[in-house]
């Protein structure tokens, strides 16, 4: 006797409602397009004028701070207002003088980054998979997560020297926990109810553990390499601004020690800014197309 397909909603890691009567019902199918039109077309207004209550918030910290540096609220020899950083920064652009040290400080995040992911994330599933190896792991993972990275960067210089294979190590020291233990806890959290489902239907452990377990566990993943995306770069620009590898960092203190350059200084420091800032907007862009399935987007999404 065959077994029973598996239902495709155990497959995507979620257990489907029954359908309510209205949708099979005559015009059911019109009825929800009208639906999903409308819920369309209302979030757009709802999305600009989110948009536009940030651009406002940035315009008016933008406007405060030009006033209080010329009021003489803060030193302006210190603090350049903003109507002299965006200059600096534009002229950054224009002499093509930004790329190259962006690209340094990228180079050793991604590098570092996907160091700890290949690590992380194999170890993450077989801890999360493991009873035993959760209980066994969890002391030794609260004990050596909250060391700082900053505090291995003299042996990291002792062992590595101050080049590229510094900084990679210490972005991958430091990305590591975040996605790891997002891991564990995304395998862990798995709804049993599924696993058990899944379990009756006859799918093997590799099988269950494809198509309930990681897909159940990829938004933890998700958050977990949001997170390290952060971690990362503080890490990279911290490294060169204390050890002197090239990157932003670099010409952060460059800026610092050339004097009558502040605004130049914190044109770098902008640059930064704005490099986290697309950094974490395009992950999470790419979390909302990956994911598009999973429940917690849908609601997000209503």
């Amino acid at each position: 006797m065959q077994p029973s397909a598996v239902p495709a909603s155990v497959h995507r890691g979620e257990v489907s409602a029954p359908a309510s009567p209205s949708a099979a019902g005559p015009g059911g199918p019109a009825e929800a397009g009208g639906d999903a039109g409308r819920q369309g077309s209302a979030g757009t207004p709802a999305r600009l004028r989110r948009i536009g209550l940030g651009l406002a918030g940035v315009v008016g910290v933008v406007v405060l701070l030009e006033l209080v540096v010329r009021t003489g609220l803060l030193p302006q020899a210190w603090f350049p207002p903003p109507s002299e950083i965006f200059p600096a920064f534009v002229r950054l652009v224009a002499d093509g003088e930004l790329f190259g040290p962006v690209g340094q400080t990228l180079q050793g995040w991604v590098l570092g980054i996907l160091a700890a992911a290949v690590v992380a994330l194999p170890l993450g599933i077989a801890i999360g998979s493991v009873e035993l190896a959760h209980r066994l792991t969890r002391f030794l993972l609260e004990f050596l997560r909250p060391i700082p990275p900053v505090a291995l960067i003299p042996a990291a210089v002792l062992i590595f020297g101050s080049n590229l294979d510094m900084k990679v190590f210490l972005i991958a020291f430091g990305t590591f926990w975040p996605i790891l233990l997002q891991t564990v806890y995304g395998i862990h959290d798995t709804d049993p109810t599924l696993r058990d489902t899944a379990r009756s239907y006859g799918l093997p452990r590799h099988a269950r553990l494809l198509r309930i377990v990681l897909p159940s566990a990829l938004p933890y993943i998700a958050t977990g390499l949001r997170i390290a995306s952060a971690i990362g770069l503080i890490l990279a620009i911290t490294a060169e601004i204390v050890v002197g590898t090239p990157g932003i960092g670099v010409r952060i203190t460059d800026a610092q020690s050339a004097g009558n350059a502040q605004d130049v200084m914190y044109a770098w420091i902008l640059a930064a800014g704005l490099l986290g800032w697309l950094l974490n907007g395009g992950l999470q862009a790419v979390e909302r197309r990956v994911l598009h399935w999973h429940t917690s987007f849908r609601e997000v999404a209503r």
